[in-house]
């Protein structure tokens, strides 16, 4: 869950962002659309989810092991500093799947 006020606007940009493309893919297919179009849509419509999706877990996963306040390069723990690049590890994984 995003916690600092700049996530959570983030977060909450990404979501009407996702509503106005829910809100036009409705509108498409009341409309009689064609398929691909459609299939456009959701398509896109899945990028902002996964997107979305992936913010808040990198979030979860920086919050989870008490590294969301701190920067990798004013580190000195080599330990701590392994930590971070964990997270973004997984977090780039995360993100290549969700592709």
């Amino acid at each position: 869950m995003p916690h600092s006020p700049e996530d959570k606007k983030r977060a909450i940009t990404r979501l009407r962002r996702i509503r106005g493309q829910a809100e036009a893919l409705e509108r498409s297919i009341a409309e009689g659309a064609d398929c691909g179009p459609v299939l456009q849509q959701l398509a896109a419509m899945r990028g902002a989810v996964n997107g979305l999706m992936a913010d808040v877990l990198e979030g979860h996963l920086r919050e989870s092991f008490g590294h969301a306040d701190c920067a990798v390069d004013s580190l000195d723990d080599p330990e701590h500093v392994r930590m971070h690049e964990a997270i973004d590890e997984i977090s780039s994984l995360v993100r290549s799947y969700l592709k």
